[in-house]
């Protein structure tokens, strides 16, 4: 029996659409920067490995001061400028290809912007739906968000390699520049007045204000825990993508349609997961789907050490996906909306902005040196680490972090 859909009105449905247009995007120019730097730009593994982590790293970095300041001024016009941001960063990379002067500089810097930009766009973003909808309708809404991201993930890749293959990396950037100009348009769309938001006494930007997210994040012993094990397990999971990819497409044979198809059909679980959530959590209560989804997201990946040739390889790396995403996908449809119930409404954009950072530079560091591990001995072994340790991660889960939270309003009297 199937719930009835919950209706969120029109002005969701344009921050959906906004957020659907952009999301496809991107995934349709997954790996181009990696792919112009290699067919275009002659760069070796270093320089290609040096180009992802900057763009992850430095991009995190950037972003620091503007947690802050997103929290004083009217999100859904930081949204449009970060959009907007975005597509004039991307669309620089076929501009200068068509004059012949692209460079791996200008690859680098704009990895960097779109990845501030990105931080800065998602905690603007967090906030303006906690202002949009009832407390009551995160759930769902954050899950709308889930089954659109998973479904362009298992689209997207598949469409933007065929794309590539016909017209080059370069056309996926510009398709991707159109999307976020598209996005600005949907979230002007949504209209509606939003009030300026109190600005605090102290002119300019201090330095505690730089670190008050985290401070709010620590402070919280449900937060604090939900944090320190969202870093640790997307850092270990994200770190083994990679390494799968050299293990199946080099040790084991796979050619790469099959292991696109492979994490494409595990893409699923995503959808499923971001539905069940909903039903989970009207019948269980958000703590206990978190707990559980929490832990049992954590059991998957130990499998991928195990593949091996064949059809029987290729099967048990579809389940041990599909399992993962699954859970990942109910685990983060009820985190965001807890998360969002949790923290004040005048902390949002910071705490949003800091627990961005944190899983960012995670992956990026994490992914970094699992590249050095899997090259010091092999891939399998650098999977089976991964999978071993994240295996651990579920003590930060225990029953005694998720006694019941105090309002947020009794948390925003924190200094």
């Amino acid at each position: 029996m199937f719930d009835l859909p919950v209706r969120l009105g029109r002005r969701f449905g344009w921050l959906w659409a906004a957020y659907a247009v952009s999301t496809f995007g991107t995934w349709l120019g997954f790996n181009a920067f990696t792919l112009i730097a290699i067919s275009v730009l002659h760069a070796g593994p270093a320089a290609v490995s040096g180009l992802a982590a900057a763009g992850l790293a430095v991009g995190a970095v950037v972003a620091l001061p503007l947690g802050p300041w997103v929290e004083f001024r009217r999100k859904r016009r930081v949204m449009i400028g970060m959009d907007l941001t975005r597509f004039a960063a991307l669309v620089s990379i076929p501009a200068a290809f068509a004059v012949e002067a692209l460079t791996y500089v200008q690859l680098v810097v704009v990895a960097v912007v779109v990845a501030a930009a990105d931080i800065t766009f998602q905690a603007a973003a967090g906030a303006y739906l906690k202002s949009l909808v009832r407390p009551e309708e995160l759930v769902v809404a954050n899950g709308r968000f889930e089954s659109t991201m998973w479904t362009a993930t298992a689209i997207g890749p598949p469409v933007g390699g065929f794309v590539m293959g016909l017209f080059g990396p370069v056309t996926t950037v510009l398709v991707d520049a159109v999307s976020y100009l598209l996005s600005a348009v949907g979230v002007r769309a949504i209209g509606g007045t939003e009030p300026r938001p109190e600005r605090r006494e102290q002119a300019g930007l201090r330095v505690a204000d730089l670190v008050d997210g985290w401070r709010f994040l620590l402070s919280h012993r449900m937060l604090r825990a939900l944090l320190v094990n969202t870093v640790l397990v997307n850092g270990l999971i994200m770190a083994g993508s990679p390494v799968l990819a050299v293990l199946m497409l080099g040790d084991l044979g796979f050619t790469p349609w099959q292991y696109g198809l492979a994490i494409a059909l595990a893409c699923l679980g995503g959808l499923v997961g971001s539905r069940l959530a909903q039903r989970l959590v009207a019948r269980f209560g958000r703590l206990v789907v978190l707990r559980v989804a929490g832990v049992l997201r954590a059991c998957w990946p130990v499998g991928l050490a195990f593949v091996q040739p064949g059809v029987g390889g290729l099967v048990l790396v579809i389940v041990v996906e599909l399992g993962l995403i699954t859970c990942a996908s109910v685990y983060n449809t009820v985190l965001a909306a807890f998360r969002l119930e949790q923290v004040p409404t005048d902390r949002v954009a910071r705490t949003l902005s800091a627990w961005s950072i944190s899983t960012k530079i995670s992956i990026a560091a994490t992914t970094a040196l699992w590249g050095v591990l899997a090259a010091a001995t092999d891939p399998r072994t650098a999977l089976a680490a991964a999978g071993v340790l994240l295996l651990a991660t579920p003590l930060l889960l225990r029953r005694h972090h998720f006694t019941h939270p105090a309002p947020a309003s009794q948390k925003a009297r924190l200094m």
